[in-house]
């Protein structure tokens, strides 16, 4: 496993970290308890010692997934990183959208960065996780109905009182780090970032690299379809938030499929799948520090690991942008 830096922490996080949302199986099509455990461990094993989560992730169970996961292993050895900022547990804040719990029953999720909302969510981060410390605590989406400042002493005095590390961020635009900044010195910023989905490289990669900010990009297989496992018609569960996302039409499915077949040939030449060969391409690109990826299951926990041992040359990765850049989606 490669590690890198966290830029202005002493966070040495693996470059594959593993990203619990689909752990927790909300907008997933439900979870297996059991084999979300042991993916976190077979990851565990194989060098992935970071591990990202959020309360939303399942309404609690992802978190809860993780700290059953990691209570046999030494907490310095670990990087939990996890969130606050959205509740489903109160009617408070900005209305962000309804869904389904894995229970089939109604979710209404709230954005909601107050300074109360925030200590409370820490505290029930800790007691899920099994832990007295949370080393990266990242605001989820941004609340537009609490002030930047508010969020970030809040933040700032959990750093005081030692229950998380360091400060970070997530979809947030270079304006709003900017302000953010004013009150608490930011560590990162968790996006999306994969071949499909480069917005980021236009004005947030320059400014994270000029103000030595780490990028944490999520989605690099875009939710599974630069695996290349995915079929025209795939049967999608009706929770599964996939099945009306324009990457996952027919069409799509299958362009981005012929993409990959013409990238194959170098991944059976590193002896790495199509995703394997995905993630490291993410990770070669400017700006880049990790790249978090989830797995339901052991066989797909250590597939991703593994990405970290597939090296690439700069010719090797022009030829992969060569052919991404014939990719067009409707």
């Amino acid at each position: 496993m490669e590690y890198r830096n966290l830029d202005n922490s002493d966070l040495n996080i693996s470059v594959i970290t593993f990203g619990a949302w689909a752990a927790g199986g909300w907008m997933w099509g439900g979870t297996n308890r059991h084999d979300a455990v042991q993916a976190i461990k077979a990851s565990y094993d194989l060098g992935v010692t970071s591990i990202d989560t959020a309360p939303v992730y399942g309404q609690g169970l992802s978190e809860e997934i993780v700290g059953e996961a990691i209570k046999e292993y030494p907490r310095d050895k670990l990087q939990i990183l996890t969130k606050y900022g959205l509740r489903w547990d109160t009617t408070e804040g900005t209305f962000y959208f309804n869904s389904i719990d894995n229970e089939g029953r109604p979710v209404n999720t709230y954005k909601l960065a107050s300074k109360d909302s925030i200590i409370k969510e820490c505290e029930d981060s800790l007691r899920r996780l099994g832990t007295d410390y949370i080393d990266l605590y990242q605001i989820h989406w941004a609340d537009p109905a609490t002030p930047i400042q508010e969020t970030m002493e809040a933040v700032d005095q959990l750093i005081k009182d030692g229950k998380i590390k360091y400060a970070g961020v997530c979809n947030y635009e270079v304006s709003q780090m900017e302000e953010a900044e004013k009150y608490i010195s930011l560590v990162s910023n968790q996006v999306p970032y994969n071949m499909l989905d480069r917005q980021i490289e236009k004005e947030l990669v320059p400014y994270c690299i000029k103000n030595n900010k780490s990028i944490l990009a999520y989605s690099p297989l875009q939710r599974g379809l630069l695996t290349g496992k995915m079929k025209p018609g795939h049967p999608f569960a009706d929770d599964d938030h996939r099945k009306d996302v324009h990457y996952f039409n027919d069409e799509n499915i299958k362009r981005v499929n012929a993409f990959l077949n013409n990238v194959k040939p170098l991944a059976d030449e590193k002896k790495a799948t199509l995703g394997q060969l995905v993630i490291r391409w993410t990770l070669a690109q400017p700006g880049i520090t990790i790249a978090l990826v989830g797995a339901r299951n052991t066989k797909q926990a250590v597939q991703n690991a593994k990405a970290a041992d597939v090296l690439l040359n700069e010719s090797e990765i022009k030829f992969i942008n060569d052919k991404l850049a014939k990719l067009v989606l409707v």
